[in-house]
């Protein structure tokens, strides 16, 4: 008996030392991805395609919007502004583009014509279904630009619903409401609004405010005002929050209305702040990876480094480690990795600055407009335009250029990374590349 056991044994190694290494899909559940930093740990991904190579398939969407897709498992879900005002929620099969179900969540109209300032009205560029869904165990959560933020099971019953410009006031800000919300913990949702104060123009300033409600519930948890004395559109921000964790404390940095800070995510305190970051409204959110916190000051400003730390209180200008002055981003994301820190400004010049110091170890023209955020994967870097043209950049301290890729389609969501395949939302197809 003893000598089939043994037998056994080494046959069962055998087989396990033979069989093919099955690696888990990585999913993609929130705008940046899995940890909000624009990264995928996938590998084999394709680095070139064309509307006849490497197509996995592409479905048609129904109106359009800037939102990246959220992917879980085997479902895709995809928000959307249709031309009839409805905004919708789409569930999709990730293996084979197929819709299985989608929901009118409500319906609006996007206003592009409104009085300066007061209400808010949105750039041609984007539309309601600009923030992104996000997704944790079987609950997926959307927010609209009309301020509408509700969840979803998977079987797309509505489970709850908040209306924020009802609950909150109207927004104020100029062009248009894009921050994404952003699942903490698996039990907490949260949200900014970060706008114009009015403050010049009424008595009483108009909020910008983090809130956070309930995963499964909706019920209000926490909500904390954001006031930072920015004025008129320097209050205005579209970016989404992040998160890190230090000794065993979790912080949600935000950044927007000239100031960058961070907050307990459980309670809605703010932990510390770095004001006087001067610029103008803020697109391009903040990035934290290999120890720093980097972030532009609005309208092009300068992209500052601090220490990702357990910092308490106000911050001065000594916690900025280095500065890019000029020559910086509009709207697209920074990403970091491998020490190293890539950019692309809103007309197409891509750059790459050692993470360490600051210094700029390229800098080339690649082409287009821009408004997606890059992602990293394999050791490349995926610059995605607003024509549909993907330049794959290799993670490396001198430039190398490893294709550059086509799709009849305007793409202006950032691209999504999953199970072998790179997925891109376009104004007319979700599309889906693989090798």
């Amino acid at each position: 008996m003893k000598l089939l056991s043994r037998s056994l044994l080494s046959l069962s190694l055998a087989l396990i030392l033979c069989s093919p290494v099955v690696t888990q899909a990585e999913d993609w559940p929130a705008w940046r991805g899995p940890n909000g930093d624009s990264i995928s740990s996938e590998k084999n991904l394709p680095t070139s395609w064309s509307v006849d190579k490497n197509i996995a398939w592409k479905t048609p969407i129904e109106g359009w919007g800037g939102s990246t897709p959220a992917i879980i498992g085997n479902t895709i879900f995809v928000t959307t502004n249709t031309d009839a005002g409805e905004l919708q929620l789409l569930k999709i099969n990730k293996r084979n583009g197929k819709l299985i179900w989608k929901r009118s969540v409500t319906s609006a109209e996007t206003p592009r014509e409104a009085p300066k300032r007061k209400t808010q009205k949105f750039h041609r560029l984007h539309n309601l279904a600009s923030p992104s869904p996000t997704v944790h165990g079987e609950i997926v959560v959307v927010h609209f630009g009309n301020g509408l933020l509700a969840a979803y099971d998977f079987a797309g019953k509505q489970l709850w619903n908040h209306d924020f410009q009802k609950e909150y006031g109207a927004y104020s800000i100029w062009w248009g409401h894009a921050n994404s919300p952003v699942i903490v913990g698996g039990e907490l949702v949260i949200s900014v609004c970060m706008q114009d104060s009015l403050d010049d123009l009424q008595d009483t300033p108009v909020q910008s405010y983090l809130v956070a409600h309930d995963l499964k519930t909706g019920k209000l948890r926490w909500k904390s005002k954001r006031m930072t004395g920015a004025h008129s559109e320097e209050g205005d921000a579209y970016t989404t929050p992040v998160l890190f964790s230090t000794n065993g404390q979790q912080q949600l940095v935000v950044m927007g209305g000239n100031q960058l800070d961070a907050y307990d995510p459980k309670t809605g305190k703010q932990l510390w702040y770095l004001p006087g970051l001067v610029g103008g409204r803020t697109i391009t959110g903040p990035t934290i990876g290999g120890g720093k916190i980097l972030c532009t000051r609005g309208q092009k400003g300068p992209m500052i480094a601090i220490e990702a730390k357990d910092y308490s209180g106000q911050l001065g200008n000594d916690a900025i480690q280095w500065e890019v002055p000029s020559g910086t981003s509009d709207s697209p994301c920074s990403v970091i990795t491998g020490g190293m820190a890539f950019i692309v400004t809103d007309d197409g010049i891509a750059q790459c600055f050692d993470l360490k110091t600051g210094k700029q170890h390229w800098k080339e023209r690649i082409g287009g407009k821009f408004k997606a955020s890059p992602v990293v994967a394999d050791g490349r870097v995926y610059f995605l335009s607003l024509d549909g043209t993907c330049t794959v950049v290799k993670v490396a301290a001198e430039f190398e250029q490893v294709a550059q890729n086509k799709l009849p389609d305007d793409t202006i969501a950032s691209p999504a990374i999953s199970d072998g395949r790179i997925y891109l939302r376009g104004k007319e197809f979700l599309w889906a590349i693989e090798k």
